[in-house]
């Protein structure tokens, strides 16, 4: 029954790790087919080329800039670009200056966009918010495609605010009409902060003034304020606002009345409008939500992206602390920071009755990418923002806060594609050192294990079936690119995968050596190989981990495929090696101690001669063999006694 019970168990792992090959290569045809994947690895700069793009600082006036700046700004980018894996960009400053970052392969169109609006993120109280009568036009709809006004209720409709007192233009209410993408950046926060997340589809005369409304001439019969009404309106409103942050009533005033004629003059549907605007942290600015469709003016920065611990994006706990169906973005602030956000949401908290005045602003790169409420005091610098997100919108968000927090702004001042710094020959050098070095340990198998080390060969042609399969599954869904020391890695762990089997097998041949009958000695081996197999695998883990964390470009690209790999060793030795030898110790040729098996006892000077008796025994053919003491158990007729 125990050898019944073995077979089956080196069946199982075995069929184990057809399907774990099965499931990779389908896996990866699966994204050739059907997500822009490939049957061959991707490679990094050094072998296939890339793209290079040379970020210039984009400096106000007198402004400078600092080395300390300029390394923390190639820090963030490097993060940006590698968020989604290990695409071994390379990322190096210029005369101190300007920021060169190359590419492998041909960047996706995220990549470029991340890269080509590098700014600071500053948050900042809304005074204005509205649909922009331009973007309406060319959007017939007037649905918005990005950030949305208004507050979400259960009943779907969004209630729009009116104009500031000073225009006496009515409230109205409007229809909500969802937009995908309007939801994709905007959410609720419960007790926490409140995003809008369903946009209001304007009347095809909205105006300008505040938030989204109905024109008085269309709600009263009045006729619509003109620019000059708006501006006067605007002017009251973020006038009030900068002298409730202790602003001079003269200095408010006149920074009011800059900021209102730029409002008026915004066109966010003009190409590049959002560009022009000049984004002073000290003073009020007017500016456009990232849909291109809402309009907003706001005041000075209150706290910059510098100030955030962490984003994260995921499913919202619930009481219980169990995951709901709620996507959310979850935000915290380090310590300074967590101060000015407790006072800007204590006095946004106030100011409830009289949105959008209760909003607070996130901007990157001077355009809006979401403007919560304040529905609570947040003491703690923790905020959960919730809505219609999906989990890659929330992500996107998530990102955005984390890394869009820039020292100084960059503007995209060259891209050009640039050649393999060491291309096809490098790679075939590398590949040639590779089967070398497999070659050799092959030969070495064969002549110290004989036909065992066949049993060394598939192994380690499983290992390279599974490797290969799982670095190109990676470059497609992590952007993993394999470069020359990525090559280094794959052959060192050639090494590495033949050192578990070498343990392995003199395990068995020790238990042999001491007379133990081939079927045990290989359980016996299996238990005492086992420990010393994952410790050293573990020691190498550790050690690419390390590696990956502190090191930098290339030598992370080793330190990952040495990870890899290491896990991909226990996956092999587990379910192929050991069980291979399981089945091989049932058959005559190597449970018979043949002289070309490699588990001859004699050729081992086991402690007697013996010959094959059946099912993985030895002993003396005809002979009542006597028990023979080994450590503290007896054999007898070859089974173990204790």
């Amino acid at each position: 029954m125990a050898r019944s019970s073995t077979k089956k168990s080196a069946r199982r792992s075995l069929l184990a790790l057809v399907v774990v090959i099965l499931a990779l290569g389908g896996l990866a045809a699966g994204l050739t087919k059907w997500a822009d994947g490939s049957m061959n690895p991707r490679l990094g700069l050094d072998l296939e080329g890339g793209t290079e793009l040379v970020l210039q600082p984009q400096l106000n006036g007198t402004e400078t800039i600092s080395e300390g700046q300029v390394n923390r700004a190639v820090d963030i980018i490097r993060q940006r670009i590698d968020a989604n894996g290990v695409s071994e960009a390379e990322i190096t400053t210029q005369g101190g200056r300007s920021i060169v970052v190359a590419i492998p392969g041909q960047p996706t169109a995220e990549q470029l966009d991340a890269l080509k609006k590098p700014s600071q993120l500053r948050f900042r109280a809304v005074y204005v918010q509205a649909l922009d009568p331009n973007a309406s036009q060319a959007n017939p709809s007037g649905t918005p495609t990005g950030t949305s006004t208004g507050t979400a209720t259960p009943s779907g409709t969004a209630t729009g605010t009116g104009t500031p007192k000073a225009t006496s233009t009515p409230k109205t209410t409007s229809t909500a009409t969802p937009s995908t993408s309007a939801t994709a950046q905007n959410g609720v926060v419960p007790d926490a902060l409140r995003a809008a997340t369903t946009p209001v589809t304007p009347t095809p005369s909205a105006t300008p003034s505040g938030t989204a409304t109905t024109p008085a001439s269309a709600a009263t019969g009045a006729p619509a304020p003109t620019a000059a009404q708006t501006e006067a309106a605007i002017k009251t409103q973020v006038s009030t606002g900068l002298v409730g942050l202790g602003w001079d009533k003269a200095k408010a005033d006149a920074a009011a009345t800059k900021v209102a004629k730029e409002y008026t003059a915004l066109d966010c549907s003009a190409p590049g409008a959002v560009d022009k605007i000049q984004d002073d942290p000290t003073q009020p600015i007017a500016t456009c939500g990232e849909d291109r469709v809402t309009k907003y003016v706001l005041g000075p920065s209150e706290i910059d992206g510098s100030e955030i611990a962490d984003a994260t994006s995921g499913y919202q706990p619930g009481p219980n602390g169990q995951p709901t169906s709620i996507v959310e973005v979850a935000l915290s602030f380090k310590d300074a920071g967590k101060a000015k956000f407790a006072a800007v949401t204590k006095r946004l908290y106030g100011l409830q009755s009289q949105p959008p005045l209760d909003q607070f602003a996130v901007v990157l790169d001077k355009a809006v990418i979401t403007a919560p409420q304040a529905r609570a005091v947040i003491t703690d610098g923790r905020a959960s923002i919730t809505g219609s997100f999906t989990i890659d919108s929330a992500k996107q968000l998530a990102e955005q806060l984390k890394f869009g927090a820039l020292p100084i702004s960059f503007a995209l001042q060259t891209q050009d594609n640039i050649t393999p710094q060491l291309g096809e020959e490098q790679l075939r050098i590398g590949l040639l050192a590779g089967f070398i070095g497999l070659l050799l340990v092959v030969i070495y198998s064969l002549l110290q294990y004989r036909a065992l080390g066949l049993v060394t060969v598939a192994s380690l042609v499983v290992a390279s079936v599974i490797t290969y399969l799982a670095v190109t599954v990676l470059g497609t869904t992590h952007g993993f690119r394999l470069t020359m020391a990525g090559v280094t890695g794959l052959i060192v762990a050639i090494g590495v995968t033949a050192d578990s089997f070498i343990v392995y097998f003199e395990r068995i041949r020790d238990e042999v050596r001491d007379g133990r009958p081939l079927v045990a000695a290989v359980e016996t081996g299996w238990k005492r190989a086992r420990r010393t197999i994952i410790a050293a695998d573990g020691v190498n883990f550790i050690a690419a981990g390390v590696l990956y964390f502190l090191a930098s470009s290339n030598v992370r690209g080793f330190a990952f495929t040495l990870g890899l790999t290491t896990l991909i060793d226990l996956l092999v030795v587990i379910l192929f090696t050991h069980p291979t030898v399981q089945l091989l110790a049932r058959t005559k040729f190597f449970g018979g101690g043949h002289k070309w098996s490699g588990l001859d006892p004699e050729r081992l000077g086991a402690k007697e001669a013996v010959r094959y008796r059946g099912r993985g025994q030895f002993g003396a053919p005809g002979v009542q063999r006597p028990p023979a003491t080994v450590g503290s158990a007896r054999v007898a007729d070859g089974k173990a006694q204790a």
